[in-house]
């Protein structure tokens, strides 16, 4: 019996092939319920006590010579398998596709865009990096005004005169430069004021700031553009304007949407007055627009401009707006569904 057993070893070590099916059916062979190693297991009773402990031994060697024969020609299978290259078997299951995700200011910026588009809007860009006159002088801010501390600056040290803008207005008068009136036009953009960073505030953030100039424009225009906005945007429709001052329109105001006091949140955003501010607005100054060679006495027109954080906030109830900016991918993966 002893000298079958070695028989069988020698032949698990002789063992070798390169298909798989072959493999199978040596290690049902020998390591099957019903292979030839259950058979001498179950013959160990009948053995003599003084060969069982020899038997015993032969045993185990016969077992672990197939059982590392059998993992060894796995690895050999797998490993020539790999060498063939993964991509060449069309029927492998595909890698799943990680979908992207637009960030929640592009989305909001989006949505405001298409909503003055639908009124005759067009867009218009201009750079970053501005100079004084784009961005302060030509906006009725001329220099030593004290309505320059409104909005703390960031100059280029080598050229005082060169800055990053302050506001997306000075994309409007760029615009007014080159184009004549009549002019409906909006400027999505980032902007940069040296300010302490906050849950509330930034030194970066995205306006979107719109222009119209026309014939016999009026206040009561100005003020039906806003209503439509908040009408599409929160699906608000009371507003209000309290009297304010810019430099760069006259008269000013600020844009107010009652927002309501339904619910906790309701009365913690709007310090429970049930109204919430989302902007500035007013008639567009004279002087802006002499300054842009538009004839006030013929033209005027009304602006206004809106912060795209304020709003994403709002309405995706986010509590802090420096998550806007830390890339946490826990955070951007909830705007998923979002195009």
């Amino acid at each position: 019996m002893i000298d079958k057993i070695k028989d069988y070893i020698s032949e698990a070590e002789a063992f070798s092939t390169e298909n798989a099916a072959e493999l199978e059916a040596f290690r049902i062979k020998f390591l099957g319920k019903k292979g030839v190693l259950n058979d001498f297991f179950a013959e160990f009773k009948n053995v003599p006590n003084d060969q069982k402990k020899e038997f015993g031994q032969v045993i185990n060697a016969l077992k672990n010579t197939a059982e590392e024969k059998v993992k060894a020609t796995v690895e050999a299978l797998e490993s020539k398998e790999e060498s063939k290259g993964i991509f060449g078997d069309l029927t492998r299951a595909a890698e799943p596709v990680i979908i992207g995700s637009r960030h929640p200011i592009s989305i909001v910026k989006n949505q405001i865009i298409d909503i003055f588009a639908n009124i005759g809007f067009n867009v218009s860009e201009g750079p970053e990096i501005e100079d004084d006159w784009h961005n302060f002088t030509a906006l009725n801010l001329p220099e030593y005004h004290p309505a320059r501390d409104m909005q703390d600056t960031f100059f280029i040290q080598t050229n005082p005169d060169v800055l990053l803008r302050t506001h997306t207005s000075s994309v409007q008068v760029r615009y007014m430069e080159n184009h004549k009136p009549p002019i409906r036009t909006i400027s999505p953009g980032r902007v940069f004021r040296n300010e302490a960073i906050s849950s509330r505030s930034h030194c970066i953030f995205h306006q979107v700031e719109g222009l119209y100039i026309d014939k016999d424009v009026s206040f009561a225009d100005l003020k039906q553009t806003l209503l439509y906005f908040t009408k599409e945007m929160f699906g608000k429709s009371k507003i209000r304007l309290r009297p304010s001052y810019f430099p760069f329109t006259e008269p000013s105001a600020e844009i107010d949407i009652y927002w309501g006091l339904k619910t906790e949140t309701d009365y913690r955003i709007t310090k429970g007055t049930g109204w919430l501010e989302i902007g500035g607005c007013g008639m567009v100054d004279p002087n802006v627009l002499k300054n842009c060679d538009i004839n006030p006495d013929e033209y005027n027109g009304f602006a206004f401009g809106m912060g795209v954080e304020r709003i994403a906030m709002l309405l995706y109830q986010i509590g802090d707006i420096r998550m806007f900016y830390e890339n946490d991918v826990r955070f951007l993966e909830q705007f998923k569904s979002n195009i």
